[in-house]
């Protein structure tokens, strides 16, 4: 059986909207998109690298995935780390769209998406990595269906944006690593308790 595994970028109060730019997702009037650049550090670039060798699929809400494929399909073969993503079998959760054409390799679940994950989980392989999606993510941890959450935590508070977790959902978890970046990002991981 497969683990989900959440990545994800977090502010010190939960929110995890538009790390990467400022016109990422404004979605709620959230104006404060970029926020994770000035503390970006190469550590930050090797952990990424270490947790998708672990990873052979990953699994994307709609937005998330036209903004990833936006970016890293048109990028021409040699950058490693589109390379990954490009070649890796991508899943996109959407009742909108018609195909998942946009981006290589990727396949559309646009119904059933408890029972989709869960069949994607019983097969065999290695890791299937979710970022960004907060809507996929709250609708799998209210399933029980997210077995690590590895987060980079950010040493801001946004006071608005998505959260990463749903209001009212308790959920017990064990940590299972801590470590320190020097620009003051801190890697929490933890499993389900």
């Amino acid at each position: 059986m497969r683990n989900i595994v959440v990545s994800e970028f977090v502010s010190l109060d939960n929110v995890m909207q538009a790390p990467g730019g400022s016109e990422e997702d404004t979605e709620g009037g959230f104006t404060h998109g970029g926020w994770t650049g000035p503390f970006w550090h190469d550590d930050i670039g090797a952990h990424f690298f270490e947790e998708m060798s672990k990873s052979d699929a990953l699994l994307l809400g709609r937005k998330t995935w036209q903004i990833h494929g936006g970016a890293w399909e048109p990028m021409p073969a040699g950058d490693p780390f589109a390379d990954v993503l490009n070649t890796m079998p991508k899943y996109v959760v959407s009742t909108t769209l018609t195909t998942a054409s946009a981006w290589r390799n990727s396949t559309l679940i646009s119904s059933n998406v408890v029972e989709e994950v869960r069949s994607l989980k019983a097969q065999p392989g290695k890791n299937i990595v979710i970022d960004g999606s907060s809507v996929l993510v709250h609708i799998l941890a209210e399933h029980d269906l997210i077995d690590e959450y590895s987060l980079l935590v950010y040493p801001v508070v946004l006071g608005s944006g998505k959260k990463l977790f749903p209001e009212g959902l308790r959920v017990h978890l064990r940590l299972i690593e801590s470590r320190p970046f020097p620009s003051g990002v801190v890697l929490m991981r933890y499993a389900r308790a």
